[in-house]
Parts: structure tokens; C-alpha cells; sequence
């Protein structure tokens, strides 16, 4: 991605915010605006029972993806929670394989063995995708501490929402991670409610990203409608873990519009609060700059709207015509032994 001002980074000092070029802006949008119609689409589609189980979705949080995967190399791998299509289709998971996921359909990225909270891609440094609140957590680090034991130079980019970050092994893992000096990031995707459940409510600690001062870990809290800002601040983390200083703790701070999952009203907010978020909404913001830089002009933004609407529809088609998984599909990807023999058919 082309970005300009670069600079290597040492130490944990916040640094001027870098500036971008047309093409980075350009990509932020098309990528963005495709995160929001796939799970636009997504919604329709659960909706039509086309998608079954549990769905969660990303809108209103594309900026994280946005920024985070400029600011990381193509093999920083990234585990996170169930939250995951926007993440996996920014790692580099085509939508075609995203979907089909949704579908439970063979060619998914989990051979339709995972569904909506379990996309997984080895090729693409992409691990999940996890159910278990918080479950990452140390499966993140874990990562981390094999890179580093095999001298791979690589940042792992641990994700988890702000209800995991109430679970016990958050408090463990930022230990070891501190005292190994593992190459991790770690990031808190605040959306504010959790299941349902504001943070005020639910921690004494209103700023989560303090967590990380019990450990002397490097932490600061970033603004994630904004992908200049949450560029910045993952660089900044990635290249500190990359010259082998440790971790680093960040707080993005974002805003889903949809519920929890399909499944969730979210009355629990209002309706002025949800239209503010929208009125910050991070996809009109970058369409702002690109039109008043003059980095595109209304038909690029109609041609862009079109490609994305195309790629959507493409993905759809593409998991209505794959086949489902042979049932012995049932008795493969559970034990790396071949012929483990307590699973028999």
C-alpha cells in the first residue's frame, strides 16, 4: 500500500501522524465499502435463512480493518475473536471463499466447516475466528513466542472485543508476553456494549487500554472510525514488536450499528446515540477526502460502487452454486495424526 512518511520506529513515543497518498485513501474506500455491502448483504441473506447459526456482524467497524492491514506485512498473521468476516476479507480472503463459509458450502474458507464465528486461512495468515470468549487471548501469543523461538520476523496481531477483555486470561497472557518480550500487538476492538452490556457497567476501568500499565506494557487508546489513526498507531506497535521491544497494548475505539448478532434488538442504546456513530461513519469520511483532495471524482466513486456491488453479487452466486461437504468430510481436520484411531465412520 502507498504511504508516505514512514518513518522506523524504536521506541513507544507517539509519533506525528504520517501522511497518505491517493492510492492509500483509493484502497481504503474500495476496501471499506466492500467489508459494509458483504455484511449488508450477509444480514439479507441470514434473514432469507440462507445463513443459519450465529452471525455477527462488522458494520461501522471498517476503519480498524482498514487502517490495521495497511500498517502490517502480508505474512503478520492475525487470530481474533468471532467478529471475523471484515478482518479475514482484509487479510486477503476473497469474499467468493467468505461466503461460501456463510453458506457452509465446500469450497469455504473452513471447507463450510466453521460458518459464520470460525473463518480460518493458513494461506493467508488468517487463524480464526474463535467462539470462546477471549479464547485468542493466549492462542495470540502463543503465535508470537513460535515466531520468535523459530526467528521468524513477524508481528503477531491479537484481536478481542471488549467483553474478553474482562476474562482471566487476558491478565496472564499480558505477563508472559511482557516477561519473553513476545512480538505481539495487542488490540482491543471497543465497540462499546460487548453482548449487550456497557463497559461503565460492567468495569471499574472505563479506559480499557490502562489494563496494560499493571504490566508496564506500552498502551494507548486510538480513535477506530478513523483508519489514519488506527494506521498509525498499529505501525508504530508493529515496528516496536518487530526490533524486539515486546508488546504493545492498543484500545481502538469503535462503534458497531447492527446488534450484537442477528439475533440482538440492541435496545439497550438509543436511537440518537446509534445516529451520531453514523453521523462519524468512517466510509463517508475517506469518500469526503477523496473528493475534496481531489483524489477521485463522482464517477470514480460510482465505479468503485459498482466493482464492490459486483464482487458482492459475484460471492453470492459463487456459494448458491458450490457443492455442500461429502459427510466423511465429518471425520477430516480434527486430528493432525493420520488415522487417529478413536474416530471411526
Amino acid at each position: 500500500m502507498a504511504v508516505t512518511g514512514r518513518a522506523k520506529r524504536k521506541t513507544t513515543t507517539r509519533k506525528k501522524k504520517p501522511t497518505f497518498s491517493k492510492e492509500t485513501y483509493l484502497e481504503w474506500y474500495e476496501l471499506m465499502l466492500l467489508l459494509r455491502r458483504f455484511e449488508e448483504k450477509a444480514g439479507q441473506l441470514y434473514g432469507q435463512q440462507k445463513i443459519r447459526g450465529f452471525c455477527h456482524l462488522y458494520i461501522g467497524q471498517e476503519a480498524v480493518a482498514a487502517g490495521l492491514i495497511s500498517a502490517i506485512r502480508q505474512d503478520d498473521p492475525i487470530i481474533t475473536a468471532y467478529r471475523d468476516h471484515g478482518l479475514a476479507i482484509a487479510k486477503g480472503i476473497s469474499p467468493n471463499a467468505c461466503m461460501a463459509e456463510l453458506y457452509g458450502k465446500a469450497t469455504g474458507c473452513a471447507k463450510g466447516k466453521g460458518g459464520s464465528m470460525h473463518f480460518f486461512s493458513k494461506e493467508h495468515n488468517f487463524y480464526g475466528g474463535h467462539g470462546i470468549v477471549g479464547a485468542q487471548i493466549p492462542l495470540g501469543a502463543g503465535m508470537a513466542m513460535a515466531d520468535k523461538y523459530l526467528g521468524k520476523d513477524r508481528v503477531s496481531i491479537c484481536m478481542f472485543g471488549d467483553g474478553a477483555a474482562r476474562q482471566g486470561a487476558l491478565h496472564e497472557t499480558f505477563n508472559m508476553a511482557m516477561t519473553w518480550q513476545l512480538p505481539v500487538v495487542f488490540i482491543c476492538e471497543n465497540n462499546m456494549y460487548a453482548m449487550g452490556t456497557s463497559v461503565e457497567r460492567t468495569s471499574n476501568v472505563k479506559d480499557i487500554y490502562k489494563l496494560g500499565l499493571g504490566y508496564e506494557m506500552p498502551c494507548f487508546p486510538v480513535d477506530g472510525m478513523d483508519p489514519e489513526a488506527v494506521y498509525a498507531a498499529v505501525h508504530q506497535a508493529a515496528e516496536h514488536a518487530r526490533a524486539g521491544n515486546g508488546p504493545t497494548f492498543l484500545e481502538i475505539k469503535t462503534y458497531r450499528y447492527k446488534g450484537h448478532s442477528m439475533s440482538d434488538p440492541a435496545k439497550y442504546r438509543t436511537k440518537e446515540e446509534l445516529n451520531a456513530y453514523k453521523g462519524n461513519d468512517p466510509i463517508v469520511k475517506v469518500k469526503g477526502i477523496l473528493l475534496d483532495k481531489g483524489y477521485a471524482t463522482d464517477e470514480d466513486i460510482k465505479a468503485i460502487n459498482a466493482k464492490v456491488k459486483q464482487r458482492v453479487a459475484d460471492s453470492i452466486k459463487f456459494a448458491e452454486e458450490s457443492p455442500w461437504p461429502n459427510d466423511d468430510e465429518i471425520y477430516k481436520d480434527v486430528y493432525v495424526t493420520p488415522n487417529y484411531p478413536f474416530i471411526k465412520d
